[in-house]
């Protein structure tokens, strides 16, 4: 009896867990029917703090974007010359940004890899050796706005004066030409006082067959004819030492070279040997890590620039042209030991005065 009483309230206690009570009931049929109150529970859900914030970024971008771009049309309408400067600058701190950036990295992997200048790819030579230039010509603007209100100043000079004081990302690309003739110009009118320091050197030089060599070079020059590879490289020993090699060139020959090369000459006579054979020894090292690559490899651009900073005004000559001048000159270069850089120095004349599409 007593048994069957705890049976019977055991199965009571269970039946009243089990079955639901009318609320849970209809609750769950309102679930089952899709008909519960309130929303969803994963539709009031917030998001999250950075899923928020790259959603306040992107809207910003967007409206900045815009923005900007109306701002571009309205000075392009209403202010064109001021738009075309506008839009120069802003691009040339792109660039130069960019370039910066690139140097950096190139120099960490430098660091990283115990790397020198000289065993880097030609085009990682070339961009450090160029970033070098317009830092150091950007070095000055940043001295002169040093004092207070002198960013004005800065700013109205870099409107008169944009071949000084800027650097090539900022010029615009009538500028990019005009600017080279210029300076091509600047450096052409050393090349008569180059030549008529050779001349002068002709009675100087020991070996008999050498001094027929250069008479016969300056000769065929000064008329005019493109001289052939093997008549310069036939002079090699001339330039590795007295009369002509890089410590025994006069002061007044080393500035005329410095001016064909567009380095500064401004500075004393001991200063400019060294900076001139540095000068050098980079294109030397530079036409080493080319002739590796290839020409072939270069883009026309990157033809035209190397054959404008080896002496030729290469603004104005078809690119095949290019291409075929730089075949010689790195033909001439790669033949050169340490001691003969002088002969690469005086061959930015050599080479370039009389090339076809140059004499103007």
């Amino acid at each position: 009896m007593a048994l069957s009483r705890l049976c019977w309230a055991r199965t009571a206690l269970w039946g009243s867990a089990v079955t639901p009570r009318p609320y849970v009931t209809r609750r769950l049929q309102l679930v089952r029917a899709g008909l519960t109150w309130g929303a969803p529970w994963s539709s009031r859900l917030h998001l999250s703090p950075k899923a928020d914030v790259k959603s306040l970024i992107s809207y910003v971008a967007t409206k900045t974007k815009a923005i900007n771009g109306k701002y571009h049309r309205f000075l392009e309408r209403y202010f064109p010359r001021f738009y075309v400067l506008y839009t120069t600058f802003t691009k040339g701190l792109q660039q130069l940004w960019a370039d910066g950036k690139k140097s950096r990295r190139i120099k960490a992997d430098m660091a990283k890899h115990n790397v020198k200048f000289h065993q880097l790819s030609y085009r990682d030579m070339e961009h450090l050796r160029q970033f070098r230039r317009d830092v150091t010509k950007c070095f000055f603007l940043g001295i002169i706005s040093i004092p207070p209100f002198a960013n004005y100043l800065v700013f109205l000079l870099m409107y008169l004066f944009p071949r000084q004081l800027l650097v090539r990302h900022f010029w615009t690309p009538k500028q990019q030409i005009d600017f080279l003739n210029i300076y091509h110009d600047i450096r052409k009118k050393s090349h008569p006082e180059i030549l008529s320091y050779l001349e002068k050197v002709i009675p100087l030089i020991s070996d008999e067959g050498l001094r027929w060599h250069m008479t016969e070079l300056c000769t065929k020059i000064q008329r005019g004819t493109h001289p052939a590879i093997h008549e310069i490289l036939a002079l090699r020993k001339c330039f590795s030492n007295h009369p002509l090699g890089m410590n025994q060139l006069h002061a007044l020959q080393i500035k005329a070279l410095s001016r064909a090369m567009l380095l500064t000459t401004h500075l004393p006579s001991l200063l400019l040997r060294r900076r001139l054979k540095t000068h050098t020894t980079v294109i030397h090292q530079l036409d080493k890590a080319l002739a590796k690559l290839g020409i072939n490899q270069l883009t026309d651009q990157e033809v035209k620039s190397a054959c404008y900073l080896r002496g030729l005004n290469s603004t104005h000559i078809a690119e095949e042209r290019c291409r075929t001048w730089l075949a010689e000159w790195l033909q001439i270069s790669c033949n050169l030991k340490e001691a003969e850089l002088s002969l690469l120095l005086h061959n930015v004349v050599l080479l370039s005065i009389n090339y076809i599409g140059t004499r103007r």
